[in-house]
C-alpha cells in the first residue's frame, strides 16, 4: 500500500481504520492529496469519488443513516469546505455521525491573501459536536537535526493525534458530526511504502445511563393516576422499540399513541395519521370541545423531529400537564411545556417503567379510535372522487411499492401528503426531517441507496429534485435505484399557505413557476426516463416500474399547478364531516 510521507496523514487514516471507519466519501482536490493518497490505497476502506461538496456531505450523510457508522468527508481547503454545511446541520439535528475532514493551509498562509484560503478553524461551530483543529507536520528528514525542532515535532504529533481521537469518539459516543481540520505544508504527493506511524488510541466509551423502578416511581405515580396519555413518537430508525413494549401502550384504554410515517413503527391500535384526526377539528363547529377532550394529561414523547403542524400548533395551544421525553440525548421544548427529560433509550424506559403502570379505566382510546374508523370512511370517499392531482398521485403510488422498500421522502409537501396515506409495515420509511430542507434530498437518497442491498425508491417533489440534480453526477447509482418526481410546475406548498396565490409576484418569488423537466438530466447521467400526465398513465407507469432494468429509472409525474392546494384544503373539510 502506499502512504503519505506527512506523518500526521497517516494518522488520521490509521485511526479511522482502528474506529471501523470503513466509507470514505472524497471531493478531488490537491490540498487534500496526502489525505486521498492514504485513504484510496488502503484495502479496509471503501473510497467514493463525488465532485460536488454538497452533493458529496448528503451521499455521505444518507451512508452513515443507513449504517448507523461514522462516513468520512475529505475535501480541499477554501470555499469547499463550507458546501459541507447543510449537510452537517442535517446530521447534527437528526443525530447522524459524519466525519468531515478538511485539508488546509498552514497558519500563516491564513489572511495573507494566499489562493483557497478562508477561516475554517471552527467553522462549523454552531452546529458541530467537536472540532478537532490541527497542527501542521513538517517532514524530517536525514541526520543530526536539531534536538528542539523533533521535540515541537513530537508535541504536534502528540496534539493531534490526541484530537483525531477525540474527534472520532465523539462521532461514535453522541452519533453526530464531528470535524477535523489538517494543515499540510507542501510537498502534497509525496508517498512511502510503510506506514511508520502508532499512533495514540483512545478508544471509544459508550455510556448509558438507567434509571431504577425507585427513580421512575414519583414518575409512575403520576402516570397511573391520569386518565388521558398521549404517545407521540418522531423521527426513528425502524424497529427502535421492542414490540413487547408498543402492544402494553395498545392495551391501556387511557393511552393513544400517535405515530407518523417517519417513526417506523407499527401497531395495529396506533394512530399513524394524525392529520387526518387533528385537521378536520380545526374547521368542525365544536373545535374547542373536540380539541378539550383530545388534550392529554401526559404527553410522553421520543424519537427526533415532528412533521405534522397540525399536532405542533394543537399541543402548543392546549398543553398537557406533563411533557415528558425520553431520549439518551437531547430533549426539545417543542410544545413549550417540557418538564422532565429521562436521559435514558426508549427501550431501557420502558423495560423499568411499564412493569410497574396500570390499565386506567376511560374512554379516550376508544373515543378516538372511532373518530379514526369514521375519519377512514370519509377518506376513502374523498379519494374516489377527486380529480387528478398531487393527492391522487400519491393514493396511485402508495399500493404499488413493493414490500420492504426503503423510501426516501422529499421536503416539504411530499412527505406530508405520505403523512395522509397507511404505508405497508415492512417499509423502512426515511426523510431529512433535522432541518427540513431541499438540498440534499436526492444524494442522501443516492447515498442511502449504496449502503444497502434493499431497493431504494425517492419521492420527491420538483424543486427539490432539480436543486439537487448533481446528486445524479456520480458512478455508484445501483440499477434497482428509483425516482418518482410530483413536478407541479413550482413550490405547490406554498400555495396552501395563506397569502394572495395569484400575481406575478407570487408565482416568482414564492412559488418559483417553472416549466423545467427532468428528460434531460437522465438522458445526461444516463437514466431510463418516464413521464405521466395523467391518472391512465400514473397506473401504466406504475404497473412495471420497479421490474429489473438496466439502469436507474426515474418517473416524472406531472399534476396541474393550480388545483392541487384545492383539493387538499378541501380533503379537510369533507373529512371534517
Amino acid at each position: 500500500m502506499k502512504y503519505s510521507k506527512i506523518p500526521v496523514a497517516r494518522s488520521v487514516v490509521a485511526l479511522c481504520v482502528a474506529k471501523d471507519i470503513k466509507h470514505v466519501v472524497i471531493s478531488p482536490g490537491s490540498r487534500n492529496a496526502p489525505l486521498t493518497i492514504g485513504f484510496t490505497h488502503h484495502s479496509e476502506i471503501e473510497a467514493y469519488s463525488i465532485v460536488d461538496e454538497r452533493c458529496a456531505a448528503f451521499f455521505a450523510l444518507g451512508m452513515a443513516q443507513q449504517t448507523g457508522k461514522p462516513v468520512a468527508l475529505v475535501c480541499t481547503s477554501g470555499s469547499a469546505l463550507l458546501n459541507y454545511y447543510p449537510a452537517i446541520a442535517e446530521a447534527f439535528y437528526s443525530d447522524i455521525p459524519l466525519v468531515v475532514i478538511s485539508a488546509d493551509r498552514p497558519i500563516e498562509r491564513i489572511d495573507i491573501g494566499d489562493g483557497q484560503t478562508i477561516r475554517q478553524k471552527n467553522v462549523f461551530e454552531n452546529h458541530i459536536l467537536y472540532s478537532a483543529n490541527l497542527y501542521s507536520e513538517l517532514v524530517l528528514e536525514g541526520e543530526n537535526l536539531d534536538p528542539k525542532l523533533q521535540q515541537k515535532q513530537f508535541e504536534a504529533q502528540k496534539h493531534n493525534e490526541r484530537e483525531v481521537n477525540l474527534a472520532l469518539n465523539k462521532a461514535i459516543e453522541e452519533m453526530g458530526p464531528v470535524h477535523i481540520n489538517v494543515p499540510f505544508y507542501e510537498p502534497l504527493y509525496d508517498t512511502v511504502d510503510n506506514m511508520e506511524v502508532r499512533p495514540l488510541q483512545i478508544f471509544p466509551e459508550i455510556k448509558e445511563r438507567y434509571y431504577t423502578q425507585n427513580q421512575l416511581q414519583p414518575y409512575i405515580d403520576v402516570w397511573n393516576r391520569a386518565r388521558r396519555k398521549l404517545v407521540l413518537v418522531g423521527v426513528a430508525q425502524p424497529n427502535v422499540v421492542e414490540q413487547q413494549f408498543l402492544d402494553q401502550l395498545a392495551k391501556d384504554p387511557s393511552v393513544i399513541v400517535f405515530t407518523e410515517t417517519t417513526s417506523n413503527l407499527h401497531q395495529d391500535d396506533f394512530f399513524t395519521r394524525i392529520d387526518t384526526l387533528i385537521g378536520p377539528i380545526e374547521k368542525d363547529q365544536d373545535r374547542e370541545g373536540l380539541f378539550r377532550k383530545l388534550q392529554p394529561d401526559i404527553l410522553l414523547t421520543f424519537g427526533g423531529m415532528i412533521v405534522s403542524k397540525k399536532i405542533k400548533a394543537f399541543l402548543r395551544n392546549y398543553n398537557p400537564v406533563n411533557h415528558w421525553h425520553v431520549d439518551s440525548k437531547k430533549a426539545y421544548n417543542t410544545f413549550f411545556c417540557l418538564n422532565k427529560h429521562f436521559e435514558t433509550e426508549i427501550n431501557s424506559f420502558f423495560t423499568e417503567f411499564l412493569p410497574a403502570t396500570e390499565l386506567v379505566e376511560s374512554d379516550y382510546a376508544s373515543f378516538w379510535k372511532d373518530i379514526r374508523q369514521k375519519r377512514q370512511k370519509r377518506h376513502e370517499e374523498y379519494m374516489a372522487e377527486i380529480a387528478y392531482s398531487d393527492l391522487k398521485a400519491m393514493q396511485l403510488i402508495v399500493p404499488k411499492v413493493p414490500e420492504n422498500s426503503v423510501i426516501q421522502f422529499g421536503n416539504s409537501s411530499t412527505i406530508r401528503y405520505a403523512q395522509l396515506f397507511e404505508w405497508d409495515h415492512t417499509f423502512k420509511i426515511f426523510c431529512n426531517r433535522g432541518t427540513s430542507g431541499i438540498d440534499g434530498t436526492v444524494s442522501t437518497a443516492v447515498g442511502s441507496a449504496v449502503a444497502q442491498d434493499d431497493p431504494v425508491l425517492l419521492i420527491t417533489g420538483d424543486l427539490s429534485f432539480f436543486y439537487d440534480s448533481n446528486a445524479l453526477w456520480n458512478n455508484y447509482i445501483p440499477k434497482n435505484f428509483r425516482i418518482i418526481v410530483l413536478n407541479n410546475q413550482g413550490g405547490g406548498i406554498f400555495r396552501i399557505l395563506p397569502g394572495n396565490k395569484n400575481s406575478e409576484n407570487f408565482d416568482t418569488y414564492f412559488e418559483t413557476v417553472h416549466n423545467l423537466n427532468a428528460r434531460p438530466l437522465c438522458e445526461m447521467y444516463g437514466l431510463e426516463y418516464r413521464r405521466a400526465q395523467n391518472e391512465e398513465e400514473v397506473a401504466k407507469n406504475m404497473g412495471d416500474f420497479f421490474g429489473e432494468s438496466d439502469a436507474p429509472v426515474l418517473l416524472e409525474i406531472f399534476t396541474p399547478r393550480t388545483v392541487n392546494d384545492q383539493i387538499l384544503l378541501e380533503y379537510f373539510n369533507f373529512m371534517k364531516s
